[in-house]
C-alpha cells in the first residue's frame, strides 16, 4: 500500500472512518485514568461509564500513546501521514515525531500537528484522502496539507472547565471566569492554545454569538465542511447546525459524538465546532 493515515483518538474518529481500499487508516488511542481504572479510547469505550468513573474518583488524568504505537504501523505503507491533537495540549505530536525519527526511513513519514483537536483533525484527514486520490506526490501533499491546516478555525463552548484547569490545559483565572453560572465563554484555538474569545451571558446567547462569529469569517462557505462534535449534547449541537444552515452556505455540516479524550476535557454538554 502506498499511503496510510494514522490519527489519534482526539480526532473523535472511529477505526472504520476511511473506507478507501487504496489508503490505510488507523486510530491510535489515548488513555484516560480515573482513580484505579484505565480507559483506552478505542471504538469500544463507553464514554458515559468513563465519565461516571471520573466524577466519582478524586484523581483523573489522560495519557498520550507511546512512540511505539505509531512506529509499529509505519511498515504497513510506503508513506505515512500522522495527524495529532495540538502539541500545546498533549504529548501525542512529540510521541509521533520520536517514532518518525526512530524509523528506518523517516523521510517517508510526515507528522502533522493539527494545532487543534476533534473536527479539525477530521477535516485534515478528509483533505489528505482528497489529495491522495488526486494522485499527488508525497512532497506535494505535505505542502498543501500544512497550508490547509493553517486555514482552519475551531470554537468551543463548554459547560464545565474542571479538567482543562486541573490538568493545566487552561489558566485558573480563565477557568474561574468560566465557572460563573451566568457566563458562557466562547473559546477558540489560537496557534494550538486555548484562548477565550468572548464572554457571553447565558448559554442560548452564547450559541447565537458562536453562529454569528462563524458566519462573519467569510461570505462564501460553499466549498467548506463544518463539523460539530459534542459530549452528550446532541440536541444543542443539532440546533447550532440548523442555525448555521439558515445563515451560511456550508457544503456540509456534520454532527458527531465525542470519543473518550475529548469527552474527558469537554465534559457533559461540551461542544466543539470546526471548519
Amino acid at each position: 500500500m502506498k499511503y496510510q493515515i494514522l490519527v489519534d483518538s482526539a480526532s473523535d474518529l472511529k477505526s472504520d472512518y476511511v473506507k478507501d481500499e487504496k489508503i490505510g487508516f488507523k486510530v491510535i488511542p489515548l488513555t484516560i485514568m480515573a482513580g484505579d481504572q484505565e480507559f483506552v479510547d478505542n471504538d469500544d469505550l463507553d464514554c458515559n461509564k468513563m465519565l461516571e468513573a471520573m466524577h466519582s474518583s478524586k484523581k483523573s488524568s489522560s495519557a498520550c500513546p507511546a512512540p511505539q504505537s505509531f512506529l509499529q504501523e509505519f511498515d504497513n505503507a510506503d508513506y505515512t501521514f500522522v495527524v495529532t491533537i495540538t502539541s500545546k495540549l498533549s504529548g501525542c505530536y512529540n510521541a509521533a515525531v520520536v517514532a518518525k525519527n526512530d524509523y528506518k526511513e523517516p523521510d517517508r513519514v510526515f507528522v502533522i500537528d493539527s494545532k487543534a483537536v476533534s473536527g479539525t483533525e477530521i477535516l485534515i484527514v478528509d483533505k489528505l484522502v482528497e489529495l491522495i486520490n488526486q494522485g499527488l506526490e508525497f512532497e506535494e501533499i505535505k505542502e498543501q496539507i500544512e497550508k490547509y491546516r493553517d486555514e482552519r478555525s475551531l470554537y468551543f463552548i463548554l459547560q464545565k472547565f474542571d479538567n482543562l484547569v486541573n490538568n493545566g490545559r487552561m489558566s485558573k483565572i480563565a477557568g474561574l471566569i468560566a465557572s460563573k453560572l451566568v457566563i458562557r465563554p466562547i473559546c477558540i484555538a489560537h496557534e494550538g492554545e486555548i484562548k477565550m474569545a468572548k464572554k457571553i451571558i447565558g448559554i442560548k446567547n452564547a450559541f447565537s454569538k458562536l453562529v454569528q462569529m462563524i458566519c462573519e469569517k467569510a461570505k462564501d462557505f460553499s466549498k467548506q465542511s463544518l463539523i460539530i462534535t459534542h459530549c452528550f449534547a446532541e440536541q444543542e449541537a443539532n440546533q447550532i447546525k440548523s442555525d448555521l444552515e439558515q445563515k451560511c452556505n456550508f457544503k456540509e455540516i456534520r454532527v458527531l459524538p465525542m470519543r473518550g479524550l475529548c469527552s474527558y476535557y469537554a465534559l457533559e454538554k461540551g461542544i466543539i465546532v470546526c471548519h
